[in-house]
Order: structure tokens, then sequence, then C-alpha cells
């Protein structure tokens, strides 16, 4: 299997309009039960995401796949290079937030698909979400803190929205000015 190329918003200094198209279009319900495409679909995700040392979470359409499917670390987040066991990642199908808790938390993130950007967001603190694994099997999880962040910006991607839309506040390299003033002027 093959790894896919992560798309970006930009490379070099140079705004990759095609890319940023798809990055910014919903993604589609991945029908049930999944056939053989979507299975190798999901494969190439998690592939990829495995490829991918300092990534927590990866969406579907983060690697040209218009599908609503997302992977991400359950554990092991401050490690750069974690043992990739299948027991400390999950991949979810269709997620759906079913329920929010708490108050909304903001804190700083960054995104694979917007280098060298950091962006103040605001998430709640403890989610449910109802989707479907890999194999088809319907899943009820709760997630807390950290990996309830984690979880709500994959989901974001999904619905075609990046941390230069949901940032309240965004931090970017001065050497990118104008690139960056363009991007989020166009927003």
């Amino acid at each position: 299997m093959s790894e896919a190329q992560l798309l970006t918003l930009w490379r070099e200094g140079i705004l990759n309009e095609r890319e940023g198209r798809v990055l910014r279009t919903p993604c589609a319900e991945v029908s049930l039960p999944l056939d053989g495409e979507d299975k190798r679909d999901a494969e190439t995700l998690i592939f990829s995401f495995l490829k991918m040392n300092e990534a927590l979470g990866l969406a579907a359409p983060q690697i040209g796949i218009p599908k609503r499917i997302i992977v991400f670390r359950i554990r092991g987040f401050n490690e750069k290079n974690w043992t990739k066991d299948p027991r400390d990642f999950e991949v979810l199908v269709n997620p759906r937030i079913v329920q929010a808790r708490g108050d909304l938390e903001t804190d700083t993130e960054g995104c694979l698909s917007c280098p060298e950007i950091q962006a103040a967001v605001s998430r709640w603190p403890e989610i449910k979400v109802r989707a479907f694994d890999r194999s088809g099997k319907k899943l009820n999880r709760r997630y807390q803190g950290f990996l309830a962040r984690i979880v709500q910006h994959e989901m974001d991607h999904l619905e075609g929205r990046l941390i230069i839309e949901a940032g309240e506040t965004i931090h970017y390299p001065r050497k990118y000015e104008q690139l960056f003033k363009s991007l989020l002027l166009g927003k």
C-alpha cells in the first residue's frame, strides 16, 4: 500500500488553490456496509497516518479522499516515535457528535494541512460520538479533554472547516505575511 500525499493550503509560501478547494469541501457519508473501495480508502488513511510520526490525527479529505473517515491517536500524544500499535489509535467512519458537555475551552492548535500556523480554537471539553469502525460495527464513544479536542479537530475537516476558519486568534510567520493575509481575507 502506498502513502497518500498530504494536502495543504500552501507549500513553500505558494498557495495551493486546488488542494484548498478539496480541503474546504464537506465530505460525503460512507455507505454501509462498507464496500471494497471504502475499506481500501480507510486502509490508505490509516497507512498514511501511521507514516506521519508527528500526527495526532488525520481526516480522509487531508489526503484527497472526500469521505467521512478519521483516524487519531488515543494515547502517546507527546511521543514523536510512538508505537503505532492498533490499540493506540481509533478509526471512526461517519462520526457524529451527539452530545457535548462543559463550557467551551480555548486552546492553541496546529494542523498538518495549514503548516506553520497556530490558532486559538474553542472546543467542547467532553463529547459523545456515534460512528462506525472500519469494519462497519456501530460505536458509541465518549471523549474528554485533549482527546475530545483532537476528535473535534478531525471532524471539522469532514465539514471542510480548517483552523484558519475556526480560530479566534491566528499566529503565522512574518515571512509569509502576504500569503496568510490573502488566505485569511479570502475565508
